[in-house]
């Protein structure tokens, strides 16, 4: 038996394959269901009331989605050009030290500078940081031909423990009763709120408006037709005249940028300081989402949208009926194996 590439997949298998992967992970994780003692209706009757039950639920969802969108992005960016970073978490973590650096430092008051002028420099210092710690995997890469899965995941590492001495040392907030944290942003820099009494900022308006920028780039744009020749066949695309180890930059650029982003909206619309939990995985659930995308831009925010509601809807299923919330993170690993299988099968059929 082997695999046979279809000439043309149908419209038909590829807009079902993905509705058929959902329904298959609904009816495997119903076994986990069933095993745990509880009632599989009900269970996901819970999840879905707890994701999207209540004005409540639907910003708590948004809310986590907001750095899923962003770090879903940076993998979808780097993904499609064969660049395969597994270190969004650290470069989400870099961003999140820069724009507390901007915003928060200096004798905790602050610049006396407008927020207009500041809140620009914040996040551009967190996309630089976020772009320049990737930058060097990126340039091993192409010029050393070193694995950027090895070094983007090691980098991880190095970041969190840089952020440990920090938060223990020169950017520690003295007025934290000894709590590893950095000082509070400026109040004024902080985002709004989208709906009064949530936790919902416009954090999410923004991330939603670089996810359209980042499927126009793409799909319009000579930098997008590069990246994705790069990603098709790197020695190809150097033979056609595409300029690979620049296109590798950019994407390290744009990849690293993204992630950085994510740490400061997290910072300046959810926590308002950086901790050494304050992220917990966004990096690798990034990549998590944009395989469930497709690497596609636009469908990175359903898929994060998706993911969030499972995680938040799964702390309120806990609560109500005792099913432990890691049905959360079995339900979105059997998603992603589920996709790239219906994927798989939609562009090969099996001969004898």
């Amino acid at each position: 038996m082997r695999l046979e590439k279809r000439p043309q997949p149908s419209r038909a298998a590829q807009l079902g394959a993905p509705l058929l992967a959902i329904l298959f992970t609904l009816a495997l994780s119903g076994v986990l269901v069933l095993w745990a003692g509880a009632p599989v209706g009900r269970t996901y009757a819970l999840l879905l009331q707890g994701a999207f039950g209540s004005t409540f639920a639907i910003t708590e969802t948004l809310t986590r989605a907001v750095p899923l969108i962003l770090t879903g992005l940076a993998a979808a960016v780097a993904f499609k050009a064969h660049f395969y970073n597994i270190g969004a978490e650290g470069q989400l973590y870099a961003g999140a030290l820069a724009a507390v650096a901007v915003g928060g430092l200096h004798g905790g008051t602050g610049l006396e500078w407008s927020p207009y002028v500041l809140f620009p420099l914040m996040m551009i210092a967190a996309a630089l940081a976020g772009a320049l710690w990737l930058l060097g995997p990126a340039l091993m890469k192409a010029r050393l031909g070193v694995d950027e899965v090895v070094t983007t995941l090691l980098l991880n590492f190095v970041m969190l423990l840089a952020v440990s001495a920090l938060l223990d040392g020169p950017m520690k907030d003295p007025m934290a009763m000894g709590w590893p944290q950095s000082v509070a942003l400026q109040p004024d820099l902080e985002l709004g709120k989208l709906v009064p009494q949530t936790r919902l900022h416009t954090g999410l308006l923004g991330a939603v408006a670089l996810a359209v920028a980042m499927w126009t780039l793409m799909a319009r744009t000579v930098a997008g037709f590069r990246i994705r020749a790069v990603g098709a066949n790197a020695r190809a695309a150097a033979f056609a005249g595409v300029p690979v180890t620049r296109t590798l930059v950019l994407v390290a650029l744009l990849s690293g940028g993204l992630a950085g982003l994510a740490g400061a909206i997290e910072v300046a619309g959810r926590t308002g300081y950086v901790t050494l939990d304050m992220s917990p995985g966004y990096g690798y659930s990034g990549i998590v989402i944009a395989m469930l995308a497709g690497l596609n831009p636009l469908g990175v925010v359903a898929a994060a949208v998706f993911v969030a509601g499972v995680l938040v809807g799964a702390d309120s299923m806990s609560r109500a009926i005792g099913v432990p919330t890691y049905l959360a993170d079995v339900i979105v690993a059997v998603a992603l194996l589920a996709v790239l299988v219906a994927g798989l099968f939609t562009q090969y059929r099996i001969k004898r």
